[in-house]
């Protein structure tokens, strides 16, 4: 059997009818000339792991809105904006929800149960994320050819975790470019002599390690001077999106060269 990729397989031309019969005829002479492009099959030893690895982001994504909305509470009805780290302490596990802070913020019992609602579901999600990291952890640990992805600025254990989880194997890329297309690091868009024709559907590739780069991005100009530098020349020539998203796609190519030659992480290179 044969698995192949559909987004990769060349449209035919100069028929001017075409129906399941012929699309079958033209697949059959593809595979007759090798010339047909075949899928990725995922390891079946490793599904179940890297299925609970994206539900651990879905949970993260969840305990984020939850955030976003206890902070925009307090912008409506008070006026400031709490910090996400301020959040969290209210939300903390051993100790439960802070209530009699809740309660002394909000005259009104109704917004303070709202809030006190968000950041119970915080708690919670937290403490499902610590459950699920630990059962990962148990079973799966770093590859030696995902092992120097720790030398990037930005990329730590879950995320390495994650990149090497969604990328599979680094061989079945045949570039940089068709990793961070993948990775959807990339503006998609259809070309004819030189001229844009149209835009390609933006959601192909794996959104998981669209996500992985984009808060690898958003640490490593936290962290590395020289990344940083780069995305400040960047924001001043477009918006704070964008520039997320070029640093993104320098991680992504980064990575691949990192992963492909076994080499460590050089930023000079990288983001001269």
């Amino acid at each position: 059997m044969t698995i192949t990729n559909p987004a990769a397989i060349q449209q035919y031309s100069g028929l001017k009818y075409a129906d399941d019969h012929s699309d079958a005829r033209w697949l059959a002479e593809m595979l007759r000339l090798d010339i047909l492009p075949e899928g990725y099959i995922y390891p079946r030893e490793l599904r179940a792991v890297r299925d609970l690895m994206r539900k651990r982001m879905d949970i993260v994504q969840q305990s984020t809105k939850n955030l976003l909305s206890v902070q925009s509470c307090y912008m409506r009805h008070l006026g400031y904006k709490l910090s996400s780290n301020k959040i969290k302490q209210m939300a903390a596990i051993r100790k439960g929800v802070d209530t009699e802070q809740v309660h002394a913020d909000f005259s009104s019992m109704n917004t303070a149960l709202s809030v006190i609602s968000n950041l119970s579901l915080i708690r919670c999600a937290q403490q499902q994320i610590n459950v699920i990291e630990g059962a990962i952890l148990k079973q799966i640990s770093l590859s030696p050819e995902f092992i120097n992805l720790s030398s990037i600025d930005g990329i730590g254990n879950t995320l390495a975790l994650t990149i090497m989880l969604e990328t599979g194997t680094i061989k079945r890329f045949d570039s940089p470019g068709n990793f961070s297309s993948y990775c959807r690091c990339v503006k998609g868009a259809k070309y004819s002599n030189g001229k844009k024709k149209g835009a390609t559907n933006q959601k192909n590739g794996n959104r998981y390690l669209a996500w992985a780069f984009t808060e690898a991005a958003n640490f490593a100009i936290r962290y590395n001077p020289t990344i940083k530098k780069y995305y400040q020349r960047k924001l001043a020539k477009t918006n704070q999106v964008i520039a997320i998203k070029t640093v993104a796609h320098k991680l992504a190519r980064a990575c691949y060269h990192v992963l492909k030659d076994n080499v460590p992480f050089d930023e000079h290179k990288a983001f001269a």
